[in-house]
């Protein structure tokens, strides 16, 4: 192996670092045969009369017990070792004939790095690229080898699991947005270490690495019945984290000098084109966070998954390089060839990725089914954004049925007692008496009971404005809906219901393209990017506040990697009371700055959302609220299923729960936008970075988020009723909801 100085000092600091790991678990193996040496000591001993007596023949026997005794120790821990399954990333492999230019691209590149080609190629819905070790059995055959002078002959051996090249996995969002020569430029320091992988001894040392963590996995799985069971598992348990202690620093190292080499060597290669590329990469980070976040999490939750998520990252990030005035270089770009043109069926492609992003991020099902069907981008604004609205608005009324929130107050005109934006603002507004700091809230005026049900005649009050309502909010918010209620005339239905070499960018590098996260959770998702009327200025930074719906942001987004974590598991109908219980404490902060009836409404609201996903999680339905269209299974390429592991899905959650705070607000929020779209001619639209906007006449609206802060937070819907007048939006009117 030929090289500069820099790249054979990386490959001999491997070796040794591997040689060191090997090492260990030559001790490992000498511990464990000691005790059947001495054994076999004693025991030739005693057959040749040199060691005899009474002392000799007692020994004999204790070390042979305990000899065996190691040994089966040492047999378990090795079985354990070798039939437990190393972690994988889920990905979609890519068939050579599904990309013949794209395998001729990366076996271009390792001829000229002179290292073997990867075996195969996968995509990752990630903004990442690295070498993938899967020559375990479980992972299946291992492909063949390409032989230089043609296939090998009917019948002959089938290549060795050993001998096969690890996967390249590229992440999805590279393909669709970088050139060719980009992306060239960025796999050159990724296939450079295959060459490394090569070496028998690094080859080994990862191998043994690999099995102890899947060891390690395996023994600390929950689940063991019986003493005797948790005990032997805990002590392989304990034999396995040991040898991982002491490998730890070694496999380290060895990883660093493996990177090393890989980039020494592929300096030689397109070094000028991928410095340039390192700034595309940091650009998808942040465009491919924003559209997982606010465009692909609200359709998810729907039951619907983006079919052309990889289609939606170039819009993303063509539209974040126009805010960010780099139009000119971004346009300077379009004349060469896009990467994705290296797939005979990108399309198909863009839907199997798409596809295994909502499992990985979302936890969706495997495959197409009624209630979790794709959508395209030309249908999103209707299928998403405007059946997100009014299912939020949906459950924003049935918490104030159960409240006992009237639908209509006695000075409202005949016929307007439906699902009205007015009957959501008056219980939300403060009367002038509560106003002042500390101020207990008043009930307000009930109707009359009828005699015949009631046979108290005292009006019941209001619960969420009665003392002590926060602090009994998640009791008091179970949903009942409401016996006879009478609909008006015209309105709409009533609600329903290890191995990787070295990776594309280094961890400055990537932390250079995460900003901190938002301090909120997802409540834009369902209010969107709510930008300007046509007589009504643009939005600057005072409008982002809180990272609201209705903030327009021209800034750059921040890219907030998600991280692997194991979902807890989903709570069970009769168990989501205990769980909106625990969650009152945490939420008792956020709640406090908000008045008496905001907290109970947001109580209710949490309670109720708990509710719908713990459903969804024992039907194993999409979401709650998925739609009832049927759709047909995608064909084409799929996430390989020998990778998966459903009990542990979704892999990356996005975001944190929710708070109470920011429900109540994209509810509220949500009704509002529903009252503008029926009365107000207002329609649902997409931004590609904020995700869910409302259009008058083609033109986002804007300062919504202030107005609603402020009812929320003190009560007051003076800004709210002022910004719904000057857009004709009539909070008096029945809104449609689903």
């Amino acid at each position: 192996m030929t090289g500069t100085g820099g790249e054979e000092m990386g490959v001999q600091a491997a070796r040794s670092r591997a040689l060191a790991v090997l090492r260990v678990r030559s001790r490992a193996l000498a511990v464990a045969l000691l005790p059947a040496a001495a054994a076999v000591i004693l025991l030739a001993g005693g057959a040749t009369g040199h060691l005899t007596g009474g002392v000799w023949d007692a020994l004999r026997w204790v070390v042979s017990v305990l000899a065996l005794l190691v040994l089966a120790a040492a047999a378990a821990v090795a079985l354990v070792v070798a039939r437990a399954r190393p972690a994988v990333t889920p990905t979609v492999t890519v068939d050579e004939e599904s990309a013949p230019d794209l395998y001729g691209m990366v076996r271009d590149l390792a001829d000229r790095l002179d290292v073997p080609a990867p075996s195969a190629i996968a995509l990752t819905p990630d903004c990442d690229s690295w070498l993938e070790d899967r020559t375990h059995p479980a992972h299946g055959r291992p492909p063949p080898a390409a032989e230089p002078d043609g296939a090998t002959l009917p019948g002959g051996p089938a290549p060795r699991r050993g001998d096969a090249a690890p996967v390249l996995v590229i992440g999805s969002p590279f393909l669709w947005w970088m050139r060719v020569g980009e992306l060239r430029a960025v796999l050159a320091p990724v296939v450079a270490g295959t060459g490394p992988s090569a070496h028998p001894d690094i080859a080994a040392a990862r191998r043994f690495i690999r099995g102890l963590d899947a060891a390690a996995a395996v023994v600390s799985a929950g689940g063991r019945r019986g003493p005797l069971s948790r005990a032997v598992h805990g002590g392989l348990g304990r034999v396995v984290r040991l040898l991982l202690r002491g490998c730890r620093v070694h496999a380290a190292e060895m990883e660093r000098g493996v990177a090393w080499a890989a980039a020494e060597r592929a300096q030689a290669v397109d070094y000028g084109v991928r410095i340039v590329a390192q700034e595309q990469v940091g650009l998808a980070y942040a465009g491919w966070d924003r559209l997982l976040t606010r465009v692909a999490l609200p359709a998810w939750r729907m039951g619907r998954w983006p079919a052309r998520l990889d289609v939606g990252v170039v819009a993303a990030l063509t539209e974040l390089s126009r805010r960010d005035r780099l139009a000119e270089g971004f346009a300077s770009r379009l004349g060469e060839r896009p990467a994705c043109d290296l797939l005979e069926e990108p399309g198909a492609m863009d839907e199997a990725v798409s596809l295994l992003a909502a499992r990985l991020f979302h936890g969706g099902p495997s495959g197409a089914s009624p209630d979790w069907s794709p959508v395209g981008w030309d249908d999103y604004p209707e299928e998403v954004v405007d059946r997100t609205w009014r299912t939020d608005a949906a459950r924003l009324h049935r918490v104030l049925d159960a409240l006992g929130v009237r639908r209509a107050a006695g000075h409202t005109a005949p016929g307007t007692g439906g699902p009205t934006l007015a009957r959501v603002l008056d219980h939300l507004t403060t009367p002038a008496d509560e106003a002042s700091p500390g101020a207990l809230p008043t009930p307000a005026p009930a109707a009359a009971p009828d005699p015949a049900e009631a046979p108290n005649p005292a009006a019941a009050p209001d619960p969420a404005t009665a003392p002590g309502a926060a602090s009994t909010r998640a009791h008091a918010a179970e949903p009942v809906e409401p016996a006879g209620r009478a609909e008006p005339p015209g309105s709409a239905e009533p609600a329903g219901g290890d191995g990787s070499v070295t990776r594309t960018g280094s961890p400055a590098d990537a932390a250079r393209h995460r900003p901190p996260a938002p301090a909120h959770g997802d409540h834009d998702t369902h209010g969107g990017h709510l930008a300007t009327h046509p007589h009504v200025a643009q939005p600057d930074a005072a409008h982002l506040e809180a990272d609201l719906p209705g903030g327009d942001s021209d800034d750059p987004p921040g890219h907030r990697r998600a991280t692997p974590a194991t979902p807890a598991a989903a709570p069970t109908p009769a168990a989501a009371p205990a769980v909106d219980e625990a969650d009152d404490e945490a939420d008792d902060d956020d709640l406090a700055g908000t008045t008496a009836r905001g907290a109970a409404l947001a109580a209710g609201l949490s309670a109720q959302l708990a509710r719908e996903e713990a459903e969804a999680s024992v039907t194993g339905a999409g979401a709650p609220d998925a739609p009832p269209a049927a759709a047909a299974p995608t064909a084409g390429p799929a996430p390989d299923p020998a990778l998966w592991d459903d009990r542990a899905l979704p892999l990356l959650p996005l975001q944190p729960p929710r708070t109470g705070r920011e429900i109540l607000t994209a509810h509220v929020t949500a009704m509002v936008c529903c009252a503008a779209m029926d009365t107000a001619g207002a329609v649902p639209g997409l931004d590609w970075l904020d995700g869910p906007s409302l259009l008058f006449d083609g033109v986002r609206a804007a300062d919504l988020a202030p107005s609603v802060l402020t009812l929320v937070e003190t009560g007051d819907p003076g800004p709210l009723r002022t910004w719904m007048t000057e857009l004709g939006i009539r909070p008096e009117k029945p809104v449609r909801l689903v």
